[in-house]
């Protein structure tokens, strides 16, 4: 029976630190030190086996970083495994007084040997590039957000206020700008350069929104996308953005273990007969934490049980067990946004609505929905476990 030799590497763009680690024997042996390279990596595991013996294999693994999945695909591709450990699902310790690159390595050994981490989901090529599309999405669109502030405060700052509307961003507003005379040749200098590169970033994001558009039509993501828009709060971009985020949905058991996942639960301090809830972990993936989070504060406006016109266009074409399930949850989270909000703070609201409604979709993608003549004002067991929404 071969042994296993657990191999923790601690990696950065600099160089890579590695070592060794057997359950059985309980030692950390053969430190090193090498470039970025997987190459040395190869090397680095061929002369350990020479030295220990061919009748061993390797578990190598690398905390989630900068390197994101190459060094695992380059490894993998050469027969190697290896995994890459999920930060947050590491035992937590307190901040040591030495911290190394050789001591991350030892910790990250010990922690592939004692099973003590969840490994990070790797998802497929093509989930992966419209992934990075949709961040350099959000990311020009954080720079267009930035461009405006700026624009609005230079007017400011110069003694033009707009008092024609009470909305900024209109047709209205935008006229206005265009209008705008400061009577300085510099100043007037200044804010031309400033309002073209607001027109620059805002057609940027319209293109790249209509680009996602297309990658929503195709044929992997199309049906999924078209469930996930019947609630309200999801558009196509967060529908896309969640599909590709989480990749197989059916990894996660119930409904509570997906909102774990984006790190919407409450944790807790508990000792003894005390018990201390916390706020939400903030564990997982936190840009798809965002988007959800924005998805709920819709549920703030409306009427409990109406309709907008673009949701009943989103959700034309879906079967009525789908539209009876997206109805049920809209209703639903409206009513409980509303709760919220009246005896509490409305970012508690929020927060709340966004967890349950991170469990509605994983019933949606998952195929985890009562059939029309089975539906009820409660939540399916399964679906909306009250325990895991409440705890």
């Amino acid at each position: 029976m071969k042994s296993i030799i657990y191999v923790g590497m601690d990696v950065h763009t600099t160089n890579f630190t590695l070592c060794c680690y057997r359950f059985g024997f309980d030692d950390i042996f053969a430190f090193a030190q090498v470039e970025p390279d997987y190459k040395n990596i190869l090397t680095y595991l061929n002369k350990v086996k020479q030295n220990v013996g061919n009748d061993c294999q390797f578990l190598c693994g690398y905390e989630a970083g900068c390197l994101g999945y190459t060094l695992f695909h380059q490894l993998t591709t050469h027969g190697v495994n290896c995994v890459i450990l999920a930060p947050t699902s590491m035992p937590v310790q307190l901040r040591p007084a030495i911290k190394t690159d050789k001591r991350d390595a030892m910790r990250i050994a010990k922690c592939l040997a004692n099973g003590d981490y969840s490994a990070v989901y790797i998802p497929s090529d093509e989930d992966n590039s419209v992934k990075e599309y949709i961040r350099m999405r959000d990311d020009a669109k954080i720079a267009l957000k930035r461009i405006k502030q700026q624009l609005l405060s230079f007017c400011t700052r110069n003694g033009k206020m707009f008092t024609d509307g009470s909305t900024y961003w209109t047709l209205r507003h935008l006229s206005w700008l265009r209008k705008l005379d400061f009577g300085n040749t510099l100043l007037q200098e200044t804010f031309q350069e400033i309002l073209a590169t607001y027109y620059q970033a805002s057609e940027k994001v319209g293109r790249y929104d209509k680009r996602i558009e297309e990658l929503a039509q195709m044929e992997s993501y199309r049906e999924k996308v078209k469930k996930l828009t019947c609630l309200i709060g999801v558009g196509t971009i967060t529908a896309l953005a969640t599909i590709v985020e989480t990749g197989d949905f059916r990894r996660f058991q119930t409904a509570r273990h997906f909102s774990a996942y984006l790190g919407l639960v409450p944790g807790e301090e508990s000792s003894g007969k005390h018990i201390q809830r916390t706020g939400i972990t903030k564990a997982g993936n936190s840009h798809l934490r965002k988007l959800l989070t924005e998805s709920a504060q819709c549920y703030g406006r409306g009427a409990v049980g109406s309709k907008s016109k673009m949701l009943i266009r989103r959700q034309a074409g879906n079967t009525p067990q789908v539209i009876a399930y997206a109805d049920k949850a809209n209703e639903r989270l409206r009513r409980k946004f509303y709760k919220i909000n009246f005896r509490s703070k409305r970012n508690i609201a929020v927060v709340a609505v966004a967890r349950e409604l991170a469990c509605f979709i994983w019933g949606m993608m998952t195929d985890t929905i009562e059939p029309v003549g089975g539906l009820s004002t409660e939540p399916t067991p399964n679906v909306l476990d009250r325990e895991a929404i409440h705890a």
